[in-house]
């Protein structure tokens, strides 16, 4: 027996598993890895959390505001965004570096533990 649903409540239901399947996506870091990472401050303009992986350790895809990551040591690292793209990048202790919003899952693909802190702006316009 077929049943019929609305035109109304099929957008309404499309919308919601939209809604769902992009918090999904969108992890907090320091949720889903609390292992390789703390909370340092967390108030109305910022949030810092430090980030620290051991040689071959991934973060899970998470998500983050426009952000800005000191690397306190350096080291290789792989980032994969929810469409596959893959980039492989290669970074200096001290360095500094600027990011706009993403969504992303990390791995230490260096042989020494990397450490980082990641500075997200939560009123970048």
């Amino acid at each position: 027996m077929a049943i019929s649903v609305p035109c109304g409540m099929k957008c309404a239901l499309l919308v919601l598993a939209c809604v769902c399947a992009g918090s999904a996506l969108a992890q907090d870091m320091a949720k889903v890895a609390p292992k390789n990472t703390k909370v340092l401050i967390d108030n109305d303009q910022v949030r810092v959390i430090e980030v620290w992986l051991k040689p071959g350790e991934s973060l899970p895809m998470h998500s983050h505001p426009a952000n800005v990551v000191y690397f306190e040591t350096g080291g290789k690292a792989k980032s994969t965004t929810p469409d596959g793209k893959v980039t492989e990048t290669e970074r200096k202790a001290g360095e500094a570096i600027y990011s706009e919003a993403i969504t992303h899952s990390n791995q230490n693909m260096g042989t020494t533990p990397t450490k980082a802190l990641v500075v997200e702006l939560k009123t970048a316009k």
